[in-house]
């Protein structure tokens, strides 16, 4: 019987490998055929589409940093993503805290308040939003792009932050008041440094998702001064250039970034959702 079990066990195993290999090989494939695709002329890659490229060919990053205003983009994308990440955490623990702490008959309204803007989707509040924001002279601005980040972001950060603060004792926080301490100061220096998990899980979904959102900075603004990188990409491989060299140059700088910043901190990531949900 045991022997029985154990080659059970063994199968369902190799199937699993296998189903993860496949996963893999065709999730790494089409990446690596863009990377080293990047690297070949465009005739090259017309007749020839999945051949290893014959020679290294690094003018089309040269070309593709020139025409399509990669250097501006990027700057771009790094404010609305960095500004925008920074403010949702911040809010979100802060909310988290008056949530988990402040027991006050009306914080479960204001909570599920906030919980339901998970059901909100972008496009349903577009064209209000870009009406309001053209009243306020807030539109095609930074400004106007990263307030809308903050605002869908809110909903699952404070989902997580609540979740997570809920299980911090309250004896900290009672020992922090017959100190003498503020709620200001109990913020700062008790359940910032205690939530650090959730607050890292925070800081890279909302990064990933604001280097990745495209609507409303294609909605919102109209100087290319103010595009992002996921518009600026989309806009040259639209009609700016029919190479595919460069277009693909284009995309590989596009998407390196969160290649890399997914490599360094994916434990982080599955850390803190782990101890979020133990948490709650």
């Amino acid at each position: 019987m045991a022997t029985e079990i154990r080659g059970k066990n063994t199968g369902w195993k190799a199937a699993a490998y296998i189903i993860m290999l496949t996963f893999t090989i065709l999730t790494i494939g089409p990446l690596l055929w863009l990377l080293y695709s990047s690297l070949k002329p465009h005739n090259e890659i017309i007749r020839h589409i999945f051949a290893l490229p014959k020679s290294v060919y690094y003018e089309n990053y040269f070309e593709a940093w020139r025409r399509a205003n990669l250097g501006i983009l990027l700057i771009n994308s790094i404010i609305y993503s960095t500004v925008g990440t920074g403010l949702t955490t911040l809010l979100a623990l802060a909310a988290g805290y008056g949530f988990a702490k402040f027991r006050y008959k009306i914080s479960g309204f204001f909570y599920f308040f906030f919980i339901m803007g998970l059901l909100i989707t972008v496009h349903s509040v577009l064209v209000p939003l870009f009406i309001m924001e053209t009243k306020l002279h807030i539109d095609d601005t930074r400004l106007g792009v990263i307030l809308p980040y903050v605002a869908f972001g809110l909903p699952f950060a404070v989902y997580l932050a609540t979740s997570y603060i809920r299980g911090i004792p309250d004896s900290l926080e009672e020992a922090a008041v017959i100190d003498g301490a503020s709620y200001l100061q109990i913020f700062r220096q008790i359940i910032i440094p205690v939530a650090t998990p959730v607050a890292a899980t925070m800081l890279i979904f909302s990064f990933l998702s604001n280097w990745n959102e495209l609507i409303f900075v294609l909605t919102l603004t109209s100087g290319e001064t103010l595009r992002s990188l996921p518009v600026g990409v989309l806009a040259f491989a639209a009609g700016r250039s029919r190479n595919y060299g460069l277009q693909f140059a284009v995309l590989v700088v596009a998407i390196l970034p969160m290649i890399l910043f997914y490599i360094f901190f994916h434990n982080q990531l599955a850390r803190g959702f782990a101890a979020g949900a133990l948490k709650e």
